[in-house]
């Protein structure tokens, strides 16, 4: 089994509890020796997730809460955000979406989603779960890595 170090937080599901997390997930991913644009690249993604979950998890009344997950590797961080509300059609969502195909054009991209694109325009992987609420899987690669433009596959450039 691959040896890990595993970090777990829960915050309020409200929008000032955002900037705790990209705080942190800063100061994780320099720890492990992040480039600056990988830490900003990180910073975007976990927020917009987080953002997703607060914004669309909860009414407003409700005192949800959303759990943060840090899983250091030795070549790698995953980052997993998971909410209790309410899950969504992912694949309707995808669907509205966009450029997913690369002969599309970002002049193309749609509004609602756009949170999700950008996740998955930053981050290297991208896996959702919304059996129970939304688990949102995100990782990022420590070394140079490239990811094809199915995902599918990732292939080192060095």
């Amino acid at each position: 089994m691959e040896v890990f170090d595993f970090i777990e937080m829960k915050i309020p599901a409200k929008v000032e509890y955002v900037g705790v997390i990209r705080l942190s997930v800063s100061g994780v991913a320099n720890r492990m020796g992040f480039s600056y644009e990988d830490i900003e690249d990180l910073k975007v993604a976990v927020s917009e997730a987080i953002t997703n979950a607060v914004t669309h998890a909860y009414d407003p009344e409700d005192d949800g809460e959303v759990t943060i997950g840090f899983g250091v590797y030795a070549n790698r961080l995953e980052v997993m955000v998971a909410d209790y509300g309410g899950s969504f059609d992912l694949g309707q969502v995808k669907g509205s979406i966009g450029p997913y195909e690369p002969t599309e054009s970002v002049e193309t991209l749609r509004e609602g989603g756009l949170g999700l694109f950008l996740i998955e325009a930053l981050m290297d992987k991208v896996e959702i779960n919304n059996d129970h609420g939304v688990i949102v899987l995100m990782t990022k690669y420590l070394q140079e890595t490239e990811v094809g433009f199915n995902g599918d596959q990732i292939s080192t450039t060095q």
